[in-house]
């Protein structure tokens, strides 16, 4: 009913493989087919090099750190991922990718860890071992009761929203699909024959139209609908005009969350309509500590983002961003001194969406409309 609030966990990138699935109990084949790399386990070498030594191997929820207790403080209603990662043992590598990733199936307690109830699939590492290695995924996310969205066997359940049943009754959806401006390849599109993810060839009003008859058809009175979208670059603040009128559209088509990801960096976040757009919500797990290059945006510094929607009409009552830091490839509490980093950097680029980032008096961030506004 109105007034009563439900809590989503909303998160970027989860990638468990590589270095990450090499520091676990079950490591896989460490062979890599990038042009530096070509052990995973130098990937624990480089964050080792950053900060200091890693024991192996680590329990299963050691990637995710103090992220656990943050969340069982939370207590969110739902939990929901961007599963960056294929689940199998299959060595086929994709041809035509530069970056591979893939985690043993013996590891999956390190996902299950964090117990997230949709593992969002359309993202560009889905199909990173081809066909096979993505219907193996399917089986071993279901064998574990682990919902999915956005790849499937095959186009009609590539696009089939996740539904979880929420507590005190009600339902949320959960739509994903991704954009080939993520990396993702115009064949990995899911068809009648062919297994594959749901894609978006571009966030044109047209798409906007095709979201919103299938939202139409499945939504029933009282639903709250998720769209978690896999588009952009790795790099960067800026949300193109067209993502910006994408976004808009899903939230006037009936979407009370953009849940968007692919940047390896928070990007800046927007209240539209009292409804939530996570433009990019950052890496959360990875193995990216020690390589660089890309220092000036501190993808060190992750999010847990925690959004309280009103019930029966989705509008957004809260938003708390906890920071945390990436530190031996284990998530870390983040300095007073990084959260006030990721304030001015993330409220500088959200003013141009009308939208204020502070910091709460508890260290975490939250995002509200500015009362002024802003042109669109």
């Amino acid at each position: 009913m109105a007034g009563d609030t439900v809590t989503l966990f909303l998160a970027g990138d989860v990638m468990l493989g590589r270095g990450v699935d090499q520091i676990l109990p079950h490591p896989g084949d460490p062979a890599l087919r990038e042009d530096y790399v070509h052990d995973a386990r130098d990937y624990v070498a480089l964050a080792e090099a950053a900060s200091g030594p890693i024991p192996r191997p680590v329990p299963p929820a050691w990637p995710w750190g103090e992220a656990l207790p943050v969340l069982d403080r939370a207590a969110p209603d739902v939990r929901v991922i961007n599963l960056e990662t294929t689940v199998t043992g299959d060595g086929d590598f994709a041809p035509g990718k530069g970056v591979h990733y893939r985690m043993h199936p013996a590891n999956l307690p390190c996902l299950t860890a964090a117990r997230p109830d949709v593992c969002v699939l359309a993202n560009n590492h889905v199909l990173d071992f081809g066909p096979l290695g993505l219907l193996e995924t399917l089986d071993h996310l279901a064998a574990a009761a682990l919902r999915t969205a956005g790849a499937g066997r095959d186009a009609v359940t590539a696009w089939r929203p996740a539904t979880v049943r929420l507590p005190r009754g009600g339902r949320l959806l959960v739509f994903a699909f991704g954009m080939p401006s993520s990396g993702i390849p115009h064949s990995w599109a899911g068809t009648a024959g062919r297994p594959g993810v749901a894609l978006v060839p571009a966030p044109t009003e047209a798409a906007a139209r095709d979201f919103a008859d299938r939202l139409r058809q499945l939504e029933r009175p009282g639903d709250l609908v998720v769209a978690s979208v896999h588009w952009g670059p790795n790099w960067g603040y800026t949300v193109t005009r067209g993502e910006v009128r994408f976004a808009h559209a899903l939230v006037d088509a009936g979407v009370d969350v953009v849940h968007g990801h692919s940047s390896h960096h928070p990007r800046p976040p927007e209240v539209y309509r009292d409804r939530l757009v996570l433009y990019g919500c950052g890496d959360l797990v990875d193995d990216y500590e020690g390589i660089g290059g890309y220092e000036r945006y501190r993808d060190d510094l992750r999010l847990l983002y925690l959004a309280s929607l009103e019930r029966g009409t989705g509008r957004l009552t809260g938003l708390r961003m906890v920071p945390l830091r990436a530190r031996r490839m284990r998530l870390e509490r983040a300095s007073e001194a990084d959260t006030a980093w990721l304030r001015t950097i993330l409220d500088g680029h959200a003013r141009a969406f009308g939208t204020r980032v502070e910091h709460a008096d508890d260290g975490t961030l939250t995002a509200r409309p500015l009362r002024t506004g802003a042109p669109r």
